[in-house]
């Protein structure tokens, strides 16, 4: 896994598909700078990466642990926070 010292475990397998979503971002914003969080899916979840890709550029990394073909689990480690509320990247002076 990768170099975070905490990690969640979040298991959509049991979920709704269209609860899915919801509950892996949620999940991944209330981290910690350097947590991870393992995702477990009955699926290739390359949605979910392109959409982590997209809406979160640059805070976080994916790390595939297991690649199916019945159980695919994924370590996801937020990076940073939200610019203003827990990091600063120093281009704008606040």
């Amino acid at each position: 896994m990768t170099q975070a010292t905490q990690a969640v475990e979040v298991d959509t397998r049991p979920m709704a598909s269209k609860d899915r979503r919801t509950l892996v971002f949620w999940t991944f914003d209330q981290l910690e700078v350097d947590m991870t969080m393992e995702l477990i899916n009955d699926h290739e979840p390359t949605t979910l990466r392109s959409q982590f890709e997209l809406e979160k550029p640059n805070l976080f990394t994916w790390e595939t642990l297991e690649s199916g073909p019945e159980v695919w689990r994924v370590a996801v480690t937020k990076l940073k926070g939200k610019h203003g509320v827990d990091h600063c990247c120093g281009a704008c002076g606040g």
